[in-house]
């Protein structure tokens, strides 16, 4: 008799999460990684057709994304973004279909966690160089370029728009699943 009930004890029963809770999850894991992948190209497109030309003082001067190297670490974050976010689309649909070994939301969490910072990189780098180009440099000598290139400079802060949206979204993925491997009964 005795033994049972210490074979008994040894076993730890894991909580079944409420269907709503769990399909409240995956639906909120789903959408905002189909808005981060949405935004990152959308981001990427906007930033690729960025260029104008323009003739100052009888001389052809062009204003483009590739002239910039921070522009240019911006667009490949965003598109490493938006491939990563189409692929951890799988791994999130076959966690929804499994109620056990939770413990795979950690690697989820540092999925996550890893694009938020790569995302945020890219995007203070690119803002800080649109910062520039919109108000120039004193100090150095930079004049502002957006007087003369505001198509261009529009593009660009429309596509920084869209590259903060995607940083946001990755964040509240971090979040969510961080709180969701923070739940793993060990």
């Amino acid at each position: 008799m005795e033994t049972e009930t210490n074979n008994s004890a040894s076993f730890k029963l894991q909580p079944i999460p409420s269907p709503i809770t769990h399909l409240s999850f995956m639906a909120s894991q789903i959408w905002l990684r189909i808005v981060a992948a949405t935004t990152s190209i959308a981001a990427v497109c906007l930033m690729l057709n960025s260029r104008q030309s323009k003739v100052l003082y009888g001389t052809d001067l062009d204003a483009r994304y590739a002239y910039s190297p921070a522009f240019k670490f911006f667009v490949i974050i965003n598109v490493v973004s938006c491939a990563l976010s189409v692929l951890s689309l799988v791994p999130v649909i076959t966690l929804g279909r499994k109620f056990s070994n939770s413990s795979r939301y950690f690697f989820l969490f540092l999925h996550d966690l890893i694009l938020v910072i790569l995302l945020a990189g890219g995007t203070g780098a690119a803002t800080s160089f649109a910062e520039v180009g919109k108000y120039g440099n004193s100090h150095a000598g930079w004049m502002p370029i957006c007087d003369n290139f505001g198509k261009f400079c529009h593009k660009v802060s429309y596509s920084l728009i869209l590259g903060y949206i995607s940083v946001f979204c990755y964040l509240l993925l971090a979040i969510i699943s961080a709180n969701k491997a923070r739940q793993i009964p060990v």
